[in-house]
């Protein structure tokens, strides 16, 4: 006689061969996936109260303090960053918005400290650690800075923050004209900039850094030609809004390569400059995943329908058929009810 349990049994066998025959993965560690709409023509690089970003779905990434690797800040400002997604085709733009009351974008004097955010690929398969790689597994980084955004802005120099400085004459410097500006001309005197070092150079043409690592003091921040990761971001009314943008092919291994209705891994991190926060003192989030959607699907919201590696709809016969054996099994399960309940009764 088929029992209760018996029929328990049997019924999640019928479902778990169901789902291997459609192939529906039974369990999944994907988490947040943020979904990168696919649209035609040029992305909104610069605009951010451009209209196409409300085409994208709005995906919310936790944040949680650094406490690996020195130096360590148990208590961080930024506990979520907001993510939208577009693309074209040929290039990939993203939108980070968070939640900051004050707006520090100055790094002049010593006790300054600057916002910023990141964002972060692997470069090997499989997830190497999140917060900045590994040996063997290392990441590339596009690193947002507020004082470089800030200084392609406005131009700032010293005199900005210390208005009653006093610069001696040196050998070096040019006859009239502004003595602070001749003293930085002669790269002899200066060897960060003769050796092209990004955080020396007296101009950005982009406030996105282009880095790569392989875990802790492993930064490395790529040569100035390399610095293809462009970027523009604006504070209003205790917000920070910062767009990145890249082209999607690459031709250099540390740069991440990435393709249109493909998935990947992503990784983000924010500083609160406010609260003191540089370097490891930061805020970082976990792995999350990254889908970029071909043009055709992009509705700005995940098809539910869509399962599987890559998003691949289920085909209606699929469904259907999911349909028609549920039906069966819930028919059987009354069934056989029904019988046992007359068999006690006899």
């Amino acid at each position: 006689m088929l029992t209760r349990n018996r029929l328990m049994t049997l019924t999640g066998l019928l479902l778990a061969l169901v789902a291997v025959w459609l192939k529906v993965p039974l369990a999944s560690s994907q988490g947040l996936t943020i979904a990168v709409t696919g649209i035609n023509g040029p992305l909104p690089v610069t605009e951010l109260d451009s209209e196409l970003w409300r085409q994208a779905t709005a995906v919310e990434v936790p944040l949680s303090a650094q406490i690996i690797a020195r130096p360590i800040l148990p208590q961080t400002n930024i506990h979520a960053v907001t993510v939208r997604g577009l693309h074209n085709g040929d290039e990939l733009a993203l939108l980070v918005e968070w939640a900051d009351t004050t707006r520090n974008e100055s790094t002049l004097r010593p006790e300054d400290f600057r916002d910023g955010v990141a964002i972060q690929f692997p470069l090997a398969e499989g997830l190497p650690f999140f917060c900045m790689g590994q040996q063997g597994g290392n990441v590339n980084i596009w690193h947002w800075k507020a004082d470089w955004q800030a200084d392609i802005v406005a131009q700032r120099t010293l005199r900005d923050a210390f208005p009653n400085m006093y610069v001696d004459y040196y050998p070096f410097t040019e006859e009239g004209g502004d003595v602070l500006l001749a003293a930085y001309t002669d790269v002899a005197y200066l060897p960060a900039v003769a050796a092209q070092n990004l955080m020396a150079a007296p101009d950005h043409a982009t406030p996105v850094e282009n880095l790569i690592a392989g875990g802790f003091s492993a930064l490395t921040g790529l040569p100035a030609e390399r610095q293809i990761v462009q970027g523009h971001g604006e504070w209003h009314d205790g917000v920070w809004r910062v767009i990145f943008a890249r082209t999607l092919r690459t031709d250099q291994p540390e740069d991440v390569a990435l393709a249109p209705e493909q998935v990947y891994s992503v990784a983000f991190a924010a500083w609160d400059g406010a609260n003191e926060e540089r370097n490891g003192a930061k805020s970082t989030s976990q792995w999350v995943s990254l889908q970029l959607l071909p043009p055709a699907a992009s509705s700005g919201q995940m098809d539910p329908s869509s399962v599987g590696q890559g998003g691949e709809r289920l085909p209606l016969w699929a469904w259907l058929v999911m349909l028609v054996t549920l039906a069966l099994m819930v028919w059987a399960a009354v069934h056989y009810a029904n019988l046992g309940k007359r068999g006690q009764a006899a």
